[in-house]
């Protein structure tokens, strides 16, 4: 009787064990999920004259580990992607145009500032595109930046045709291809480094002033 009382002891107490430390497991999960957390906000479409233009607001904290990349020097590319569909019911949707743009992030030791290059992506119409280079004091404001897409180019509106339904997705993600090797590997299934949104809407062609 006693042998009895304690194997159902011991097994109570390593159920007991067992589901704490799952519950930790899950706590920690869904911690680390709320801080790397990526969200698409104030997404609209417009059509401005002859243009299609694209306006968003992404939300997300850098992670430790990527800012500590930053700081030693390590470039990070961040990508907008947005593509115009036309709806189909028969089939899947059929893409009529698409366009890219990179954001490259670097600090500056020397100046102790951050750089921030915007073009279009490979291979893309440079006019769907926007070139600029520009320096900021802080990494706050930097990511202000990047975070704030406004008013971007995504297609020529003469190119749509009035009487087809449209919609346009949208996505926002941090390049892990663009990274040098040791990082690409590093990073790999490291929720620090998953950067990435996606977002649609139905596009109006009304024109809008």
């Amino acid at each position: 009787m006693v042998s009895i009382t304690r194997c159902c002891r011991n097994g109570w107490l390593e159920w007991v064990g067992r589901s704490c430390a799952a519950t930790i497991i899950v706590l920690l999960s869904g911690l680390a999920y709320a801080q790397n957390s990526t969200e698409i906000t104030q997404y609209q479409i417009e059509r401005l004259e002859d243009e299609i233009v694209l306006s968003a607001q992404v939300a997300f904290e850098l992670p430790a580990a990527v800012e500590d990349a930053l700081l030693k020097g390590v470039p990070l590319f961040f990508v907008n992607e947005a593509d115009v569909l036309r709806e189909r019911w028969y089939w899947y949707d059929k893409k009529i145009s698409a366009a890219e743009r990179h954001l490259r992030l670097a600090y500056q030791p020397l100046t102790r500032r951050w750089r921030l290059n915007v073009t279009a992506g490979a291979g893309r119409d440079a006019s769907l595109g926007l070139a600029l280079n520009q320096s900021f004091d802080t990494l706050a404001q930097v990511l202000s930046a990047i975070k704030r897409v406004s008013r971007w180019k995504i297609a020529d509106a003469n190119e749509l045709d009035l009487n087809q339904k449209y919609k346009v997705e949208f996505r926002f993600r941090l390049d892990l291809n663009q990274l040098p090797r040791p990082f690409q590997i590093g990073a790999l299934g490291q929720s620090d480094w998953d950067i990435a949104a996606t977002s649609s809407s139905v596009l109006v062609l009304a024109s809008q002033k």
